[in-house]
């Protein structure tokens, strides 16, 4: 899966969970850029996207995540 077919499953999942059918993703974007995105919600994103993509992440995967992008790069590493 490349990391573009990455990004827009996560914009998908991003637009489901955050109700929000505007949500575009791009390496760069970050919690600041998503309205919605707070840290309640942030939890159910690393839900949704575990159960996606079929994978789990630790707890300093999570916490080392400063863009999108770093998120695809460790769902590439799972992959």
């Amino acid at each position: 899966m490349s990391k573009n077919e990455i990004l827009s499953k996560l914009s998908e999942i991003f637009r489901e969970e955050l109700d929000n059918e505007e949500i575009t993703l791009t390496e760069e974007t970050t919690a600041n850029d998503v309205e919605e995105w707070d840290s309640l919600s942030h939890i159910q994103l690393i839900v949704a996207v575990e159960k996606a993509f079929g994978i789990r992440f630790t707890s300093s995967e999570i916490q080392s995540w400063n863009t999108v992008g770093e998120m695809a790069d460790s769902i590439t590493s799972k992959l």
